[in-house]
């Protein structure tokens, strides 16, 4: 009997954001799957949780992928985390779901935080459409990146670095017109925070709050 491969979404920062049924599967599990086994290992220190870590990253080989569907095809239950939030959302996974599915291997979500919709919840948008974009490429396709976003007719969302909120916000104030910006600063944590206005009043702000550009960014345009 072949086993199963369970996604299990962590929390975007604040450890009291997990699941009673992600624990249990956690638990359960023969191994769990995660980016950072020190990140990881903190979540499940805090539960007290004592499970086996197997690193897996974007950047996982073949013969990495070979292994965990040999494993699941032998019948273990395995548990894929990401050191936040949602796997397969802007974080690793898709490559492993798509290969375990075309094994016919099950495959279930063990769904809780994501970074997008908790920004979407809170930003005061009406309506129930949005495009997610990702995160912002870093150099090549950037200026292509901010014009789609300007044409787009319904709300847009996307991921942004500390490293470069600044330089998104310059980008934004070239190609945006009459359009709402909203960014959702530090989700969850102690710091979380929601800034919304013009484009030039959300970077004036930024500006004349340095302290507050650091953290993880969700931004949203909406028409």
């Amino acid at each position: 009997m072949k086993g199963i491969l369970s996604i299990v979404a962590t929390p975007i920062g604040n450890l009291e954001d997990m699941t009673l049924r992600a624990l249990r599967i956690l638990k359960e599990a023969d191994y769990v799957l995660c980016e950072d086994t020190r990140v990881t290992g903190k979540l499940l220190s805090h539960y007290e949780i004592d499970a086996s870590l197997v690193r897996y990253d974007a950047h996982a080989s073949a013969h990495v992928h070979e292994e965990i569907l040999r494993d699941l095809k032998e019948g273990k239950h395995i548990a894929l985390v990401s050191d936040a939030g949602t796997p397969g959302v802007s974080d690793p996974g898709v490559l492993l779901v798509s290969q375990a599915l075309v094994e016919d291997i099950k495959v279930e979500t063990i769904p809780g935080p994501s970074a997008v919709t908790a920004a979407f919840s809170i930003a005061g948008v009406s309506g129930n459409q949005f495009v997610f974009l990702g995160f912002v490429p870093h150099k090549k396709g950037r200026q292509t990146f901010f014009e789609r976003v300007a044409e787009y007719e319904i709300p847009v969302i996307f991921y942004e670095s500390t490293h470069r909120i600044m330089k998104t916000f310059t980008s934004l104030s070239e190609v945006l017109t009459s359009q709402t910006v909203i960014v959702a600063r530090e989700l969850t944590k102690l710091h979380e925070e929601v800034v919304k206005g013009s484009i030039e009043e959300v970077e004036l702000y930024f500006k004349e709050h340095p302290d507050h550009q650091k953290g993880e960014f969700v931004v949203i345009v909406t028409p």
